[in-house]
């Protein structure tokens, strides 16, 4: 079943504790490509001799890593925009609630729905929470590479 997609309220300046300037130098610095578990993960699948491409455009969701030749997609999301621990997270959040609520479940339906795509298409998801990819990357690692590995010998 089709959910219909959460509306998102527009960003306010009056909504706001920063000026537009302290705002975009804050927002420049969080990166959406090219994190540090995501690059360690990329760097090891290399190392391992798989070969894939990043920010797929052309595949729901557009995944950190996507071995077409295998189609395993990998998405490395952050606690934050992706809404780790929601249920434990949603009543902290104190400044802006409308705005943010909304923001970070429209993202998390988003996932879900790119989730599904992609695996209707016969796609194997993984996703990994940048915590996660930190703590127990060799875990994560042997997950993908697992996969991978039941794929090759099919």
């Amino acid at each position: 079943m089709k959910e219909d997609p959460i509306k998102v309220p527009a960003f306010t300046e009056e909504q706001s504790r920063y000026t537009p300037e302290q705002r975009s130098r804050l927002m420049s610095r969080i990166r959406s490509t090219d994190t540090k578990p995501e690059l360690k993960l990329r760097r090891a699948l290399w190392a391992l001799g798989y070969r894939y491409r990043k920010d797929v455009k052309d595949l729901p969701g557009k995944p950190d890593i996507a071995i077409k030749k295998y189609k395993v997609a990998v998405f490395v999301d952050g606690e934050f925009w992706h809404g780790y621990n929601w249920a434990e997270k949603k009543p902290r959040i104190r400044r802006n609630r409308e705005y943010w609520i909304p923001k970070i479940e429209r993202n998390m339906q988003r996932d879900r729905q790119n989730t599904e795509a992609l695996q209707a298409k016969g796609w194997t998801v993984f996703r990994f929470w940048e915590h996660k990819l930190k703590k127990e990357f060799h875990t994560c690692l042997e997950a993908v590479v697992d996969e991978l590995e039941r794929k090759k010998r099919k």
